[in-house]
């Protein structure tokens, strides 16, 4: 008994080792740490906490950090209370920075959507699988050219939309099908109960490495903080693509899982 426990305590001493050597790692050799927002830093479509605030504070004294979401810069910009913060929207179609304090965007991409394509093939998803009441419209098309499917619609009340699919479950149902339909694009299980569609060129992988690129760091030197990895998710190309990344199941515990990076 005493040999086992002694093995035991042996092999929970190496893995603390190899965990602090791996933390220590980290901080020393991540120099941008990339944000998604929904999830990740709040609640969906919720105001940034002060909690969440301070991690962003104090990350920033030692490393870049950006944020790069699903959502355009503006409304991701407001929704942390006018953080100064560089911002890629729209999974990397659009660019923000704070100049002389200021927000402006400063890179903007836009392609053409074939509308008629959209209604027709939503509408038929909406009565197949019984998406038929909604409020507001049935889509959302945005500026960027990228169009979100809000299976509750677009003036849906906010608690409504975070209870009607935290898992992705209803999603995931739909999620092959909405694939096969839209082959063209890129399409991610977004936000709480809706659909994004891209360009395909445009995902959070890409999005980070571009702007990687652009400020002279290489991959090994990026950190991507989300909470949506899984297949269809906003982030899944961070996990598919093999870049570094820390997953949060819930955005109150950020502090805590940050502290491997202070």
């Amino acid at each position: 008994m005493k040999g086992i426990l002694k093995k035991i305590l042996y092999l929970a001493t190496v893995s603390l080792i190899f965990l602090w050597t791996g933390c220590s790692q980290m901080r020393d050799t991540k120099k941008l740490i990339c944000f998604d927002l929904d999830g990740t830093l709040t609640q969906h479509k919720t105001q940034l906490t002060p909690e969440n605030k301070a991690v962003l504070d104090t990350l920033m004294k030692r490393y870049e950090v950006i944020m790069v979401g699903a959502g355009n810069c503006p409304r991701i910009y407001h929704q942390m209370n006018d953080y100064p913060i560089t911002i890629i929207g729209n999974y990397g179609m659009q660019e923000s920075h704070i100049v002389d304090g200021k927000f402006v965007i400063t890179r903007e991409d836009t392609v053409p959507v074939d509308t008629a394509f959209f209604v027709k093939n939503c509408n038929y998803l909406r009565e197949k699988y019984g998406y038929q009441d909604y409020k507001g419209d049935p889509l959302e098309f945005h500026p960027s050219g990228m169009v979100t499917f809000g299976l509750l619609g677009t003036k849906a009340d906010k608690a409504d939309k975070l209870v009607f699919d935290p898992d992705r479950a209803k999603r995931r149902v739909m999620y092959p099908e909405v694939l096969e339909i839209f082959k063209d694009y890129a399409v991610y299980i977004g936000g709480s109960s809706s659909f994004d569609f891209a360009p395909k060129q445009y995902n959070k992988y890409d999005a980070c490495m571009r702007y990687a690129s652009e400020h002279g760091y290489t991959v090994d030197e990026v950190l991507f903080v989300g909470d949506d990895f899984g297949d269809g998710g906003g982030d899944s190309h961070i996990r598919l693509r093999g870049m570094d990344y820390i997953e949060v199941t819930d955005f109150e515990k950020l502090p805590e899982l940050m502290k491997v990076m202070f």
